[in-house]
């Protein structure tokens, strides 16, 4: 077992299954002409991965959306593995009927390929960091493609990295134009501490040193070092 792949468990089935549902309705609203041009002969599609030392992230979506239309998806490779080093190495197999494979066969591909896509470039990243010697944590923002956010999160974790926070309601974030609709970072921060709660965090996004120990002083739990130049 890979270390990511027990993150499916983290998915709830009925997300797959409306995720799955809505991308195949928007990717076929109405009649599938060509379906009559294969019929529902069953059949064997093979995936393969032609981008050796990729990471495998997706496949949750991937064989949600082929469950959708009738056919079943066999894993050679695991959730989180780094496929390769061979040029072309077959990751699964899918069986069913030929109409509904061809349905089904673009937005499952669509999905992986963005999904493995981040996960690789998460894990290039956080082998840099390691590297380098950082002792925190490489995280990703809330700066997502609309209406996928739950993929790339996800693919996110596979790929080794933390989410940072899910969405905007996750975590208080304080950004330039809040201080200054304030009137002070301390004032923003007793705004929103009388209204979050003691369970939520505040994280305070700040452009100076002198920034950072205001929102330290006032109680913010994170100081987020915005647009610094590395030492």
């Amino acid at each position: 077992m890979t270390p990511s792949s027990h993150l499916a468990d983290s998915i709830p089935p009925h997300m797959l299954t409306r995720l799955a549902r809505e991308w195949l309705a928007e990717d076929t609203p109405n009649f599938d002409l060509a379906g009559v041009c294969v019929g529902s002969q069953e059949v064997e599609a093979r995936l393969l991965c032609k981008t050796p030392h990729s990471v495998l992230a997706g496949s949750p979506f991937f064989t949600a959306v082929f469950t959708e239309v009738g056919c079943s998806v066999d894993w050679i490779c695991q959730e989180g593995a780094e496929i390769g080093p061979d040029a072309i190495t077959l990751t699964a197999v899918v069986r069913g009927p030929a109409r509904c494979l061809l349905l089904g066969e673009r937005p499952a591909l669509n999905c992986l390929a963005r999904a493995s896509g981040i996960a690789t470039r998460c894990s290039q990243l956080q082998a840099v960091a390691t590297t380098g010697g950082w002792h925190g944590e490489v995280a990703g923002t809330r700066k997502t493609t609309p209406g996928f956010r739950l993929v790339e999160k996800y693919a996110m974790l596979v790929g080794g990295v933390s989410m940072h926070r899910q969405d905007l309601s996750g975590m208080v974030m304080l950004k330039d134009n809040h201080v200054w609709a304030s009137g002070s970072i301390t004032e923003a921060l007793k705004s929103a501490r009388s209204v979050c709660g003691f369970s939520s965090k505040i994280e305070v996004e700040c452009c100076s040193a002198e920034e950072g120990r205001e929102a330290a002083r006032a109680g913010t739990d994170i100081v987020m070092l915005d647009n610094f130049q590395p030492q």
